[in-house]
């Protein structure tokens, strides 16, 4: 297998080029047609390696490519998740190459969505057309959800995976949308945290004012803004929401032993950031901090006069975008709402808020002795030459915890990013060894299914 791909890799990269050129960007509007070409390419890709009954499947927002090959009498089933869209390429400037132009440079693609998630999307469907080429046939049963919403948090695949239950119903779900622990070293992802995403909107006069006339004497939203933000963590790095951390899991120092047997260089880390010093809830590790424990983090801040030169006001509207990572038994909806309630008890006289949630998802803890996720252990080190680890990871793939309740099979995260790979940042990337080994690790691993 690995000859065959070796002779197709410049084929396969070109293919891969023309899947990244298209901006399929799901949170702006003015891409919506773009999101729609890519999941037209998907299609053509999907029907062009054999698969049936491949359909765009339209939802409230955009769409769900479905496809599948059911020809292995008495062999699993698996269904294979995976994303079209991709982030918005902003800043721009910050690009060494066009990112809708993909590039190769240093044994590397460059382009938006290289890693996440088109790239890794891709070894799939690669996989598959080797297998049905070299045997006509596929040693599993095969099924495919790609969605061009993952980067908006699915709003439209929760519902579809309900009411498709049966459509979509397999042995195991296999998901490439995670990263090595460094390169050289799988990784096979054993727990997401929760998310919450949310907006803060603090309005206090009818308009700006003008700060000679008005300045000391009036609220001023982004004093107001300012103090409450301040007031959701303590001097320690904890979070001051009341009973934000219930239903946080103590930890064990079991657990504890297993985040620590996770490579990580602290010294390596804030060098490659340009830090002088990390930061954090106190009494954890990084690992523990960013992989098992909840966070309130600020994204965004706005308000007054933004523009050059020097505008006097007191401002009269500002507002913060706010997330949180979620573990344990947290909920997304109560955390949100004991957040309205702190931001309510700590805003300044005068001022008025309102808010809006705009990702909610629990979290998810996968079994990693779980035969399903064994296999693909065994696949990686047959390909790798090296046992795959189990980490906790920090981020969020909010659908995952849907796939596993409501179609009760268990999930893989057989991901091949490299944590350094930049996705969601400029100059994002996907190392071709990957690719090309990532291809032939999950052709590996539908035989051993």
């Amino acid at each position: 297998m690995r000859e065959h791909i070796h002779l197709q890799k410049d084929r396969f990269l070109e293919e891969l080029k023309d899947f990244l050129r298209i901006p399929s960007i799901s949170s702006l509007s003015e891409h919506r047609e773009d999101v729609r070409k890519g999941a037209d390419w998907v299609v053509n890709a999907l029907q062009e390696i054999g698969m049936e009954n491949v359909n765009i499947l339209e939802t409230n927002g955009h769409p769900i490519v479905y496809g599948d090959w059911l020809h292995a009498q008495g062999k699993p089933t698996v269904l294979i998740y995976g994303h079209y869209d991709v982030q918005p390429a902003d800043p721009l400037e910050l690009w060494e190459s066009e990112p809708f132009n993909p590039t190769i440079r240093e044994g590397k693609i460059y382009a938006r969505g290289a890693t996440d998630d088109k790239g890794q999307l891709f070894i799939h469907i690669k996989a598959l057309e080797l297998l049905m080429a070299e045997h006509g046939s596929l040693p599993v049963n095969v099924k495919f959800c790609i969605e061009g919403e993952e980067e908006i948090a699915s709003p439209s695949l929760a519902p579809f995976i309900h009411e498709n239950a049966e459509k979509l119903s397999a042995d195991a779900v296999l998901i490439s949308d995670t990263s090595f622990i460094e390169k050289g070293q799988p990784a096979i992802c054993t727990s997401l945290r929760g998310a919450l995403a949310m907006t803060v909107n603090v309005r206090t006069a009818n308009t700006d004012l003008q700060s000679g006339s008005y300045g000391g004497g009036v609220p001023n939203a982004i004093h107001s803004l300012v103090h409450i933000l301040d007031s959701l963590h303590d001097e320690g790095g904890r979070i001051t929401v009341e009973n934000f951390y219930v239903g946080v899991p103590t930890l064990t120092d079991q657990l504890r032993k297993e985040v620590a047997a996770i490579p990580f260089n602290e010294e390596h880390t804030k060098e490659e950031l340009g830090l002088d010093h990390l930061y954090g809830e106190e009494g954890f590790t990084f690992k523990e901090r960013t992989g098992i424990r909840p966070t309130l983090e600020i994204n965004g801040v706005t308000g007054g006069f933004q523009g050059e030169g020097v505008k006097t006001i007191v401002p009269s509207e500002a507002s913060a975008k706010i997330s949180c990572r979620l573990v344990g038994m947290q909920d997304p909806q109560t955390i949100y709402e004991r957040i309205k309630q702190h931001l309510e008890k700590h805003k300044q006289e005068g001022s008025h808020i309102t808010t809006e949630t705009l990702i909610q998802a629990k979290p998810v803890s996968l079994n990693s002795q779980e035969a399903m996720l064994q296999k693909a252990a065994d696949a990686y080190e047959k390909v790798y030459g090296v046992r795959p680890m189990f980490p906790k990871e920090g981020g969020s793939i909010p659908i995952v915890e849907v796939f596993g309740r409501v179609l009760d099979t268990p999930v893989v995260l057989m991901g091949f990013g490299l944590p350094s790979e930049n996705l969601h940042a400029p100059n994002e990337h996907f190392y071709i060894d990957n690719f090309t080994k990532g291809i032939e690790t999950v052709c590996e691993y539908l035989y051993k299914l």
